[in-house]
């Protein structure tokens, strides 16, 4: 059954692979590369029950915190154009 589980995130991951490749607009690939993070997170805990080892849970987790970090610095650069920007909108440009 986790196996099953297993080739059924790898098929996702494929077609998110594919959505980030030839997507429209940077959104898209945006979109698709949160998703293969995600995919790439629940495989990582399919493959840590499959030959249990809890530890792979804790490298998921570490890879989830990387990959929300680093879609919010895209947001950030793709908003403002400069990742050391304050976020604020009235902030002096320097």
């Amino acid at each position: 059954m986790f196996i099953t589980a297993g080739f059924a995130i790898m098929f996702a991951l494929i077609v998110a692979v594919g959505r980030a490749l030839w997507g429209p607009t940077v959104f898209d690939r945006l979109l698709a590369a949160n998703s293969i993070g995600t995919a790439a997170i629940l495989l990582l805990a399919v493959f840590g029950f499959i030959t249990d080892r809890p530890e792979f849970l804790d490298l998921g987790i570490t890879y989830a915190l990387l990959n929300l970090v680093g879609t919010l610095a895209v947001l950030k650069f793709i908003r403002y154009g400069d990742l050391g920007h304050s976020g604020e909108e009235g902030a002096a440009d320097t």
